[in-house]
C-alpha cells in the first residue's frame, strides 16, 4: 500500500543499467516462426491475422503507400505485444513512456509528409487553405492548418501514452483496493476482484486497439500524402 503509484511507469534498471531497450527488444523474440513447409495452427492463425490486418490497412493506399506495408505490420505487432506483455505483474510498458511514442510517432509522420511534399507538393500544399476560404482568413486559416499539421505526431504519442498510462493507473488502483479490503469484508473482496478481471480483460481489449488505432492513424496520414 505504501507503493508510489507511478513505480510501475519508471524506467527499470539492471545493477544501475537503464534495462529500457532489452525490454523493447523482448516483444519480437515471442513472434513464433516456422522452418516447415506445412504451418501448425498457432502460425497459421498469426498468418491469417496478419495478411486480414495488412489488406485492411493498405486497401485504400496505391502502390507507393503499400510499399509501406511491411513497416505498417511490424508496427502493430510490436505495439500490440509491447502493451499485452505490460498487463503481466512486475512488468514495465514501454509505451506508457511518451518520450518512446514520440520517438515512433514522428519518424513515421515526417517520412509520410516528405513523401507528399516530393511527389504530390500541390496537393499538399493545398490543404494548408481549403478552396473557397475568404481573403481576410487566408492567414489566419494556414497558420492555424500548419499547427494542426505539425501537432499530428504529438497526438498520435498522447493518445497512446494516456489510454496505456490510464488503464494501468485504475487497475493498479482496483487491486490495491482489492487488497485491503481483503482483511475487512470479504463480499465486498469478491465483487471489487471480479470487477478487477474484467477490467483487465477490458484492459487486454484496449491494448489491442490502441495499437490497430495508432497505426491506422499512421496509414491515414501516408494516405493523404501519397
Amino acid at each position: 500500500m505504501n507503493e508510489n503509484l507511478f513505480a510501475s511507469f519508471i524506467a527499470p534498471t539492471i545493477l544501475g543499467l537503464p534495462a529500457a531497450v532489452l525490454i523493447i527488444l523482448f516483444p519480437p523474440l515471442l513472434i513464433p516462426t516456422s522452418k516447415y513447409l506445412i504451418n501448425n495452427r498457432l502460425i497459421t492463425t498469426q498468418q491469417w491475422l496478419i495478411k486480414l490486418t495488412s489488406k485492411q490497412m493498405m486497401a485504400m493506399h496505391n502502390t507507393k503507400g503499400r510499399t509501406w506495408s511491411l513497416m505498417l505490420v511490424s508496427l502493430i505487432i510490436f505495439i500490440a505485444t509491447t502493451n499485452l506483455l505490460g498487463l503481466l505483474p512486475h512488468s514495465f510498458t514501454p509505451t506508457t513512456q511518451l518520450s518512446m511514442n514520440l520517438a515512433m510517432a514522428i519518424p513515421l509522420w515526417t517520412g509520410a509528409v516528405i513523401m507528399g511534399f516530393r511527389s504530390k507538393i500541390k496537393n499538399a500544399l493545398a490543404h494548408f487553405l481549403p478552396q473557397g476560404t475568404p481573403t481576410p482568413l487566408i492567414p489566419m486559416l494556414v497558420i492555424i492548418e500548419t499547427i494542426s499539421l505539425l501537432i499530428q505526431p504529438m497526438a498520435l504519442a498522447v493518445r497512446l501514452t494516456a489510454n496505456i498510462t490510464a488503464g494501468h493507473l485504475l487497475m493498479h488502483l482496483i487491486g490495491s483496493a482489492t487488497l485491503a479490503m481483503s482483511t475487512i469484508n470479504l463480499p465486498s473482496t469478491l465483487i471489487i476482484f471480479t470487477i478487477l478481471i474484467l477490467l483487465t480483460i477490458l484492459e487486454i481489449a484496449v491494448a489491442l486497439i490502441q495499437a490497430y488505432v495508432f497505426t491506422l492513424l499512421v496509414s491515414l496520414y501516408l494516405h493523404d500524402n501519397t
